[in-house]
């Protein structure tokens, strides 16, 4: 049974985004006066920036859930699409479809898609029902989120306030040691503007826990630093999401807020519980 692909993406999903400020400098004839004319520069971008990303995350919290299309990219040249609700209203949640042959997972359905869950801290996976072992007779698959982001990678994320959803991704902006404005750009028929910003392990914050150790997903990518783009548009709501993790990219489209379904976990009776195998396999991160 391949879960490689699988327990990377889930990984990937859930990655703090990143920050904001801005610095600059320029030469001038008299050093002192150019260095205060840059700072008073840097400041008022960098206050701009934030000001206009501070709405963004504050307008995405309030509204608690959006449809959202996901492409993940893991280095591979076999990105791996969804399409779903996020939810983070009450606690971060999902319910997406994902490609089964990207994903690897083609071995446990027949569907070119698999419906995938994430509620109260697990995974879950619509699968076809197994001859055998812990799936038989199965509609769905369980792996605990602890199998994929380590131990204390989903203790930081646990209680739908560690970074795991697009909103509270967005609070980790302030923490970020670079940003820019990129200007306004059209994005899936619509005004934006194009932000970018730079989040390294000394830069996280409260989300330090889940990005760094031997554990860690950031650990898992051989990068030392998140880059985030977010285009923002009417309504201070983002239009796009792209976080980069060294050879690895997630892009969220977000389609629509506010007003989504409930989700809820699967039977119990109906579940088989993958936990253990893969932390066992060494799929775990790190």
């Amino acid at each position: 049974m391949k879960l490689t692909y699988t327990a990377a993406w889930v990984g990937l999903t859930a990655a703090a985004m990143v920050a904001a400020t801005a610095c600059g400098s320029e030469g001038a004839k008299t050093a002192a006066e150019s260095a205060d004319k840059a700072a008073d520069k840097a400041v008022s971008k960098a206050d701009t920036i934030m000001a206009a990303l501070s709405r963004a995350t504050d307008r995405t919290e309030e509204l608690g859930s959006a449809e959202v299309r996901t492409t993940t990219d893991l280095g591979t040249g076999e990105p791996i699409s969804m399409d779903g609700t996020y939810s983070w209203g009450d606690g971060y949640a999902l319910d997406v479809e994902m490609d089964a042959e990207a994903a690897q997972m083609q071995e446990l359905t027949d569907s070119p898609t698999v419906r995938t869950l994430f509620v109260d801290g697990a995974y879950y996976y619509d699968i076809d029902p197994q001859p055998a072992g812990p799936l038989a007779g199965k509609e769905w698959m369980k792996i605990d989120g602890s199998a994929v982001f380590g131990e204390s990678g989903a203790a930081a994320m646990s209680g739908g306030g560690g970074g795991a959803s697009p909103a509270d991704s967005m609070k980790g902006l302030k923490y970020a040691s670079d940003v820019d404005d990129l200007g306004k750009e059209t994005v899936n028929g619509k005004s934006t503007t194009h932000y970018r910003a730079v989040l390294d392990q000394e830069d996280m914050g409260k989300f330090k826990e889940a990005f760094s150790g031997a554990d860690s997903m950031l650990n898992s990518t051989g990068s030392d630093s998140i880059t985030m783009d977010i285009w923002v548009g009417d309504k201070d709501l983002p239009v796009r999401l792209k976080q980069e993790f060294g050879a690895m990219e997630v892009t969220m489209d977000f389609d629509k807020f506010g007003a989504t379904k409930e989700i809820v976990a699967p039977p119990a009776g109906q579940t088989g519980d993958l936990t253990e195998e893969v932390k066992n396999s060494g799929v775990q991160q790190g």
